[in-house]
C-alpha cells in the first residue's frame, strides 16, 4: 500500500511489489500526507507538502483495481549551480498526480495493467505499466515481469526551451524465494532506456546528453527471529550512462511492542562517483562564477553540469517508523527520517567545495479496510 502511494509521488514508470497471487479480501482506503524539507547552511531550500490518497477495490473472485492521486506544493529556493547561495531561486510549484492499475489473478499468476499521469505547469508526464507474476506449485518462489512507458513534455517557466519532450521505456525482472520458514530472498534487475530533453532549464550552464540508460540490481533478504523481530536488508547497485555508479545499504528492524504497535527503525547509506561530465566549484580567473576554468564562451564543451545531485557524495539516513493497529479494520503509522549528504562521505574520492545538504522527510498515514 505504502509503495503504490509513494510510486504517485514520484514519476510514473514500473513500481512491482510482491503480492498475494489471489484476489484481496478486502478493499483498503488509506490516505497519506508526506512533508519534505531540505537545507543546507544558510539556506533553507526546497519544501513539499503531498497530500495523498490510495484506494483498492476487489471486483470479483478475479479482479481488482486499485489506484492514487497526490498533489504536490513545492516552494523554496534551489541554487542555480552548485550549491552557491547567492545563485538561489525561488520557486513555488503545485503537481496533481495518479495512477489507477487494473489486476487479474489467475491460478498461482496474477497480470496488472496501469496508467499514470502527472501535471505541472511546466511539465507534463504520462505513463502507463503491465506486470505479470507467476509463483511455484509450492508457492515457495514467485517470478515477475514489469514493462513501462512514459512520455513527459517539457515547458520551463524561464522560455529557456519549449515543448522538449522525454520518452522513457523500462523494464523490470524479479524472483522472491522463500527459503526457508524464516527467510525471504528477493532479485530485481531494472533496466531504463530514456531518449529526448534531460538537462535542467533552470541551472545555468546545464547540459546534458540526450539519452540517459540505467541499470539497477536490487537484493533483498528478510529474516525473521524466534522473538517475533524481522530484519530487513537490501542492497542496490545502480550505473548509468552518465558514468554514475552507485552503491545503496539498507537495514530496517521491525520490533512489534505489543499486539497492536510495530516499531521499525532504518539505517541507509548511499555512495555515488560524479558523472562524467560533473565540474567542480572551481572558476575562470576571468569569466568569475560559474565557469570553470579555461571555459570558452565561443566554443563550449557539449555536456557539462554543475548540479549537487551529480557529483560525488555518500550520504546517510536514519529513521523510525511506528504502526498502529487500531482494530481490525483501522491502522494509522507515521515514519520520520534524516538525512545528510556531504563529499567527504563518499567511498574513494567525493567532490569538494560543495556544502552539505540536509534533509528531513516526515510521513503519516491513516487506512481502513472495508
Amino acid at each position: 500500500m505504502g509503495a503504490v502511494v509513494l510510486a504517485a509521488l514520484a514519476l510514473p514508470g514500473v513500481w512491482h511489489q510482491a503480492q498475494a497471487e489471489t484476489v484481496p479480501e478486502d478493499g483498503v482506503i488509506a490516505l497519506k500526507f508526506l512533508h519534505y524539507q531540505d537545507s543546507q547552511a544558510g539556506l533553507q531550500r526546497i519544501a513539499v507538502e503531498a497530500p495523498a490518497i490510495y484506494v483498492l477495490l476487489p471486483l470479483t473472485p478475479h479482479w481488482s483495481v486499485e489506484g492514487s492521486g497526490v498533489i504536490d506544493s513545492v516552494s523554496g529556493a534551489t541554487p542555480r549551480w552548485h550549491t552557491a547561495i547567492s545563485s538561489a531561486s525561488v520557486m513555488h510549484e503545485k503537481r496533481v498526480a495518479g495512477d489507477v492499475k487494473v489486476t487479474h489473478y489467475g491460478e498461482r499468476s496474477s497480470m496488472a495493467l496501469g496508467v499514470s499521469r502527472s501535471t505541472e505547469h511546466d511539465y507534463r508526464s504520462n505513463g502507463a505499466s503491465f506486470d505479470v507474476s507467476r509463483s511455484s506449485e509450492d508457492n515457495n518462489t514467485t517470478l515477475n515481469l514489469g514493462l513501462g512507458l512514459a512520455s513527459d513534455t517539457i515547458n520551463p517557466a524561464n522560455h529557456l526551451v519549449s515543448h522538449q519532450h522525454k520518452h522513457t521505456e523500462q523494464m523490470l525482472l524479479g524472483a522472491t524465494q522463500a527459503w526457508s520458514a524464516q527467510d525471504l530472498l528477493q532479485l530485481n534487475l531494472s533496466f531504463s532506456r530514456g531518449t529526448g530533453y534531460f538537462n535542467d532549464a533552470y541551472k545555468l550552464l546545464d547540459q546534458r546528453p540526450d539519452f540517459h540508460n540505467e541499470t539497477a540490481v536490487l537484493a533483498r533478504w528478510n529474516h525473521q527471529f524466534a522473538f517475533d523481530a524481522t530484519l530487513r536488508t537490501s542492497y542496490r547497485w545502480y550505473h548509468d550512462s552518465y558514468g554514475i555508479n552507485a552503491h545503496t545499504l539498507q537495514a530496517e528492524w521491525v520490533q512489534p511492542v505489543n499486539g497492536s504497535v510495530t516499531l521499525t527503525p532504518v539505517l541507509r547509506y548511499t555512495t555515488q562517483n560524479a558523472a562524467s561530465f560533473y565540474v567542480g566549484p572551481v572558476y575562470d580567473t576571468v569569466l568569475g562564477a560559474p565557469y570553470p576554468p579555461g571555459y570558452s564562451l565561443a566554443h563550449p564543451p557539449r555536456y557539462i553540469s554543475l548540479d549537487q545531485r551529480l557529483s560525488a557524495f555518500g550520504s546517510l539516513t536514519v529513521g523510525l517508523k511506528a504502526d498502529y493497529h487500531i482494530d481490525r479494520l483501522w491502522t494509522t503509522d507515521a515514519k520520520l527520517e534524516f538525512s545528510s549528504q556531504r563529499g567527504n562521505w563518499c567511498l574513494g574520492a567525493g567532490s569538494t567545495g560543495l556544502a552539505p545538504l540536509n534533509s528531513t522527510v516526515l510521513m503519516l498515514g491513516l487506512s481502513r479496510s472495508f
